[in-house]
């Protein structure tokens, strides 16, 4: 899928659903909290959410203190409504209106979060793209957490076909920068109460060797 196209698709899902209204909504990201906070995460660490949108990811850390906080999305109708959401609060976290498979990371970061980006990457090349700057954007030593739809998950969503996985695949696409420290199951609920299974992985940037 061409940047623009994706664009077009993710624009449109938030125009037409609403933030609350999109599958994947969460009212507060529990889990994605909890592994952060396993990941060593305090309000000093740096972290990049990956296709972030409209999550509250951002409000929930920005509320605990964090001071740098990046949110990255291909669709600048997603990031709207979340500067929107948080007002104020929205100035302490940077925003990117970027496809992760063509952006170029002016910096490096303590933590990585995506939460159902990578799984739409059906292409290899797309793939391999992510990883590439997944490794240059995560510092040696860091971490990085990746949500997907679990083995037992929809093979589609939001009209698009997505690649399932559990921990271990995911650590293969990865490759030997990244090694896998815990991967769990989990039930999503989705704003009209019906379950979608997600895999979580939580994975160590392993410093590169002299």
């Amino acid at each position: 899928m061409s940047e623009e196209s994706r664009k077009s698709h993710w624009d449109k899902a938030y125009t037409d659903k609403g933030e609350a209204g999109v599958s994947w909504f969460e009212d507060r990201p529990e889990l994605s909290l909890e592994l952060i906070r396993q990941a060593g995460g305090t309000p000093a660490t740096s972290l990049i959410d990956i296709g972030g949108g409209a999550s509250r990811l951002a409000d929930a850390l920005v509320a605990e203190g964090w001071r740098s906080v990046t949110v990255l999305d291909v669709s600048e109708t997603a990031l709207h409504a979340a500067r929107a959401r948080m007002g104020k609060a929205a100035e302490q976290v940077q925003w990117i209106a970027a496809d992760v498979t063509r952006w170029q990371p002016a910096r490096a970061y303590d933590i990585w979060h995506d939460r159902a980006a990578f799984h739409f990457m059906v292409d290899p090349s797309e793939r391999a793209a992510y990883v590439e700057r997944l490794a240059s954007a995560v510092k040696p030593g860091g971490h990085a957490i990746i949500a997907t739809f679990a083995l037992d998950g929809p093979e589609r969503c939001s009209g698009l076909p997505v690649v399932r996985y559990d921990g271990s695949m995911l650590a293969a696409e990865l490759g030997p920068a990244f090694a896998l420290l815990e991967s769990r199951h989990h039930l999503h609920q989705t704003p009209w109460g019906s379950t979608q299974p997600f895999q979580y992985s939580l994975f160590l940037r392993v410093p590169d060797r002299a």
